[in-house]
C-alpha cells in the first residue's frame, strides 16, 4: 500500500514557519519514524513525501530523507514559480530520481493564479521534464487549473484533497461538483482522496460520503488515489480511523487501484520496488 500524501517537518528548521502554536497538538516535530509507527502496522509500505513549506530548504531536506529511506517512494517539492531562474531550478531538481513533482501552494492565492503568463515557462519546463504538478487548491481555483490542463495536456496534474471542498457549507457540494467536473474530463488530471476530514468543520465524518462517491464517479479508480495528509490529519482523526473509513467507502474491487496502483502510475513508482517493514536502507 502507498500513502500518496504525507508530510514531515521540524519546527523552526528547513524554512518551517507552519504549523504555529495556534495549530495546537501538531505544533511539534514530525519525522519518518513517527510516520512508520502510524502507518507500517496498517500495511502501508511506501509513501509520497509532500512539501509543507514554501522554502527550497524544505525540498532539499525531503530529498535527503528520501535518499536515505526506501519507504519514501517519491518526493513532491517546492520552488518559486515566479522567480526568474525557476526553469533552471526545476531542471536541476528533476535530476534527482526521487523528485516526482512540484507543489506551489495556491490555496490562499488569487483564483486566477494559474493564468499568470509569468508562470508559464515554469509549468512548461515541468512538462518537458516529466514532472507532476500537485495542485493545492480550493474550488475557486479549479477553472484556472482547468485552463492550465488544457494548455499543457502533457503535464500530469493531481488535485490535492479533492480541492478542499467546504463540506459543512450549505450548497457547497453542488458548487464544488460543478467546478471539478470539467477537470475530470481531462485525461491528464487526477485526484487525491486526502484531507477531506479536515474540511468537515464540525460535520460528522460520514458527511464526506457524497464527495467520495462523486470523485469515484468522475475520475474512476484509475485516476483516484488515497493519501493520509498526515500529520495534518491529526487535527481531525487518527491515521487508522481515516484509512478504515476510506476502505469502507470504496468497493473492495477498487482498493488495489486507489490504495496503491494509481499512485504508482501517476508518480511513476516502480511496482516491483517493494520495501521491507523497516523501510530504511542499511
Amino acid at each position: 500500500m502507498i500513502d500518496a500524501h504525507q508530510h514531515v517537518w521540524r519546527i523552526g528548521a528547513n524554512g518551517c514557519d507552519w504549523p504555529t502554536p495556534a495549530e495546537g497538538a501538531i505544533f511539534r516535530d514530525y519525522g519518518l519514524d513517527d510516520f512508520r509507527a502510524k502507518a507500517l502496522p496498517l500495511g502501508v509500505r511506501r509513501t509520497v513525501l509532500v512539501q509543507s513549506q514554501e522554502d527550497d530548504r524544505d525540498t532539499n531536506w525531503l530529498l535527503e530523507l528520501a535518499a536515505a529511506n526506501d519507504i519514501v517512494a517519491a518526493v513532491i517539492g517546492w520552488t518559486d514559480f515566479a522567480a526568474p531562474d525557476a526553469p533552471a531550478h526545476i531542471i536541476a531538481l528533476a535530476s534527482d530520481r526521487k523528485l516526482a513533482g512540484l507543489r506551489p501552494m495556491v490555496q490562499d492565492r488569487a483564483a486566477d493564479w494559474y493564468d499568470d503568463p509569468a508562470l508559464g515557462r515554469a509549468f512548461t519546463t515541468m512538462a518537458e521534464h516529466d514532472l507532476r504538478l500537485d495542485a493545492l487548491v480550493r474550488p475557486r481555483h479549479l477553472a484556472a487549473l482547468d485552463r492550465l490542463a488544457g494548455r499543457l495536456p502533457d503535464l500530469g496534474i493531481v488535485i490535492d484533497h479533492g480541492a478542499k471542498p467546504r463540506i459543512a457549507e450549505s450548497g457547497g457540494f453542488a458548487r464544488w461538483h460543478e467546478a471539478i467536473a470539467p477537470l475530470a474530463e481531462r485525461p491528464n488530471v487526477w485526484c487525491k482522496l486526502s484531507g477531506l476530514l479536515a474540511e468537515c468543520a464540525g460535520a460528522p465524518p460520514e458527511a464526506i460520503g457524497p464527495y467520495v462517491e462523486a470523485m469515484l464517479a468522475l475520475f474512476g479508480p484509475q485516476r483516484l488515489m488515497w493519501g493520509s495528509d498526515w500529520p495534518v490529519l491529526e487535527t481531525a482523526a487518527g491515521y487508522g480511523d481515516w484509512l478504515a473509513l476510506a476502505r469502507r467507502l470504496f468497493p473492495a474491487v477498487h482498493h488495489d487501484d486507489i490504495f496503491e496502483r494509481t499512485a504508482e502510475r501517476f508518480y511513476r513508482i516502480e511496482a516491483e520496488a517493494m520495501v521491507p517493514a523497516g523501510g530504511t536502507r542499511p
